[in-house]
C-alpha cells in the first residue's frame, strides 16, 4: 500500500479519498482545522466529534459512512485513467465511540482496515460484527487484511472489559474511605465509567473538555466537573503519575487506577533512585501469562490486577484486542495477505509472525469480483502507526 487512490489514516498528499477510522491523535497526524486536500469518510459518530477536535474545520469536506451500508465510491484508476468504481462498508470497531473498520471492495478484490479494534469473542457487540462482516463478505475472503496488531503477541491474553470492569468496582468497593483517580484518554473508556457510576450510584468528575465531549456524545448526566459531589475522578493519563498521588495522599487517601491491557511499571525519574518519585510507562515483559500471585494483587477472585505501588492498580481493561481475539478474527476473515498497522511500539510484532498458519498465502480469493488484477491489490495508502508507549489501552 505505498501508494493509490484512498488513504486510511494517513494524511499525506497525493489520495483521492481520505478515510479517518477514529479520532485518536495517533490516526489524526497530520489532518488540522486548515484540511483542504479531499474528502475525509468517517462515521456518524466521529462526523460529530469532528467540529470540537478540529475547530474552523470546513464541514463540507466530512462525507458519513453509515455502519452496516455499502457506499460506492467514485474514483479514477491510477493505471488508466479512466474512472473507476469501487465500495467501502464501515463496521463498528468497538474501541472507542465512532471507531469503525472499513471494507473495501471493487476490481482489486476486499480490503479490510481495521484501524484499532477490539474483538471481544464473548461479546454480544462483536457478535453483531461478526454477522455484518460475514454478510459483506458474502461467502468471499479478504485478499488484503491490515490488522490492528498492538497486542498481537501470545504474552497479552487479558479478560474481557466486562470482567476488567468488575475489578475495577472491587477496587472502589473494597477502600470506601479512599478517593479514586482513574487514568483516561480524550476519548474511549466512556463504557466503564458509565458501569461504576451505574453500580456504585455514584457521579464521576471529568474534566471541562471531557464533560464537553460526553455531552455530545448523549450519555447520561452522571458526570459532573464539581470534586465536591464525588470521590471518583477521571483524569487525563498524561496527568497520572506517582508523583501526583503522593501530593493526592498528602492530603487525603487516594488510589489510582490505570486501565490498561498493558502491564504498567514504574520507571525511576531521572536522578532518581526509589521507585516512590516514578512516572508511568509501559513496557514489554517476557511473560507467558500475567504474573503469579505475589503478594501484590488484590485477592484470589481479581487475577490481573496488579498493586504496582501502595498508591496505584493496574487493571487489563484494553480497547485493543488481545491475541486470542487477534487469532479468532484472523481466522474468520482468512486473508490471502496481512500486514499489522502498529509499526513502532514496545510490543511490536509483525502479525505474521504468530499467525502465518492462518493465512491464505497461495490461494485464490473466491470473490464475486474475480477479474481482479493481483497487482492492483492494494491501490489504498494506509498509516503504519507509531504508537507511543503511554498511547495504548
Amino acid at each position: 500500500m505505498e501508494s493509490g487512490m484512498i488513504a486510511v489514516d494517513r494524511w499525506t498528499e497525493g489520495s483521492q479519498l481520505y478515510f479517518l477510522t477514529h479520532l485518536h491523535a495517533d490516526h489524526t497526524r497530520g489532518l488540522s482545522s486548515t484540511w483542504a486536500r479531499g474528502p475525509i469518510f468517517c462515521s456518524r459518530i466521529t462526523a460529530k466529534l469532528f467540529p470540537f477536535r478540529f475547530p474552523d474545520f470546513n464541514l463540507s469536506l466530512l462525507r458519513v459512512v453509515e455502519v452496516g451500508s455499502w457506499h460506492t465510491l467514485s474514483l479514477v484508476s491510477l493505471a488508466t485513467g479512466s474512472p473507476a468504481v469501487a465500495e467501502v462498508m464501515a463496521i463498528d470497531a468497538h474501541h472507542c465511540p465512532g471507531s469503525v473498520m472499513f471494507l473495501f471492495r471493487g476490481e482489486f478484490g476486499y480490503l479490510l482496515y481495521t484501524g484499532d479494534f477490539r474483538w471481544e469473542i464473548t461479546s454480544e457487540m462483536a457478535n453483531i460484527g461478526r454477522s455484518m462482516l460475514l454478510n459483506a463478505l458474502n461467502g468471499s475472503k479478504v485478499d488484503v487484511l491490515y490488522l490492528d496488531n498492538t497486542y498481537c503477541n501470545p504474552t497479552y491474553c487479558f479478560p474481557s472489559r466486562e470482567v476488567a470492569a468488575q475489578q475495577v468496582i472491587d477496587i472502589i468497593t473494597s477502600n470506601p474511605e479512599h478517593d479514586i483517580i482513574i487514568g483516561i484518554d480524550t476519548l474511549g473508556k466512556e463504557d466503564l465509567l458509565l458501569h461504576i457510576s451505574h453500580v456504585l450510584k455514584i457521579k464521576i468528575w471529568v474534566w471541562p473538555e471531557r464533560l464537553r465531549t460526553m455531552h455530545l456524545l448523549g450519555l447520561p448526566d452522571i458526570f459532573t466537573t464539581k470534586t465536591s459531589l464525588t470521590r471518583i475522578r477521571a483524569v487525563p493519563r498524561y496527568s497520572f503519575s506517582i508523583d501526583t498521588l503522593k501530593g493526592l495522599n498528602a492530603m487525603r487517601p487516594t488510589l489510582g487506577i490505570m486501565p490498561s491491557g498493558l502491564p504498567w511499571v514504574m520507571k525511576p525519574l531521572e536522578g532518581e533512585k526509589s521507585p516512590s518519585c516514578s512516572t508511568f510507562s509501559d513496557t514489554f515483559e517476557s511473560r507467558s501469562k500475567w504474573p503469579p500471585n505475589d503478594g501484590n494483587r488484590v485477592d484470589q477472585n481479581m487475577r490481573c490486577v496488579e498493586r504496582f505501588h501502595q498508591y496505584i492498580y493496574s487493571v487489563p481493561y484494553s480497547d485493543h484486542s488481545c491475541f486470542p481475539e487477534i487469532k479468532e478474527f484472523v481466522r474468520l476473515v482468512q486473508p490471502l495477505n496481512m500486514k499489522g498497522i502498529v509499526s513502532l511500539s514496545s510490543c511490536y510484532v509483525d502479525p505474521v509472525y504468530y499467525l502465518s498458519h492462518l493465512i491464505r498465502s497461495n490461494q485464490p480469493s473466491h470473490t464475486t469480483y474475480s477479474n481482479l488484477k493481483r497487482e492492483d491489490v492494494g491501490k489504498v495508502k494506509v498509516k503504519r502507526e507509531s504508537k507511543m508507549a503511554n498511547s495504548k489501552a
